[in-house]
């Protein structure tokens, strides 16, 4: 999925229910950051999994949403300097997890929208998020703020049907991007 063109001077509001407070990534974060990541269903996550992707995040750029009540960590994601031939001087979002007990608040949404902004504030043109088809409620999120898919391989297309028709989201592939040509 892509951050579309015309959205790049419009950065998304970052809404934060009640209860709940936006950080970044402080030292002594990393166990709680491993056990949220477990817990979204990412697997068993440790300092040597994370290494590659942390030399990627931007400064300020892993985002934390923390439950005021007791200060359990709910909510994860990070904004990476991560280019590719696909995507030239390329931000990502990545990692976006959320604790199953605080599903349903608005927190991924807000968290996605922190990422954006700080993409944004980077100076990012080709911003850009990798997932997988079943992590639908991730990808209603994206959908909702603004992200768009890009249809980059011979199946995209296909898969996006089945992933509207799961949402009861439009399926316009008309209107999204079809590989590299249409979106640099």
């Amino acid at each position: 999925m892509i951050w579309p063109a015309d959205l790049l001077n419009s950065p998304p509001a970052v809404h934060l229910p009640e209860g709940y407070t936006l950080r970044t990534f402080q030292p002594g974060d990393e166990t709680p950051f491993y056990e949220l990541m477990g817990l979204a269903g990412f697997g068993h996550w440790d300092d040597e999994i994370m290494q590659p992707w942390r030399d990627m995040v931007l400064p300020d750029g892993w985002f934390l949403i923390v439950d005021e009540t007791g200060g359990q960590m709910v909510t994860t994601a990070i904004a990476h300097h991560r280019p590719d031939a696909l995507h030239p001087f390329g931000g990502s979002l990545g990692w976006l997890a959320g604790h199953p007990d605080h599903a349903g608040k608005g927190l991924g949404m807000a968290i996605s929208a922190a990422v954006v902004r700080r993409l944004l504030a980077f100076g990012y043109k080709n911003i850009y998020l990798n997932t997988e088809d079943w992590r639908l409620p991730a990808l209603s999120i994206y959908l909702r703020l603004g992200w768009v898919p890009l249809l980059y391989l011979p199946d995209m297309e296909e898969r996006w049907r089945d992933v509207c028709a799961k949402l009861g989201w439009p399926f316009t592939p008309q209107m999204w991007p079809a590989g590299h040509a249409e979106f640099s």
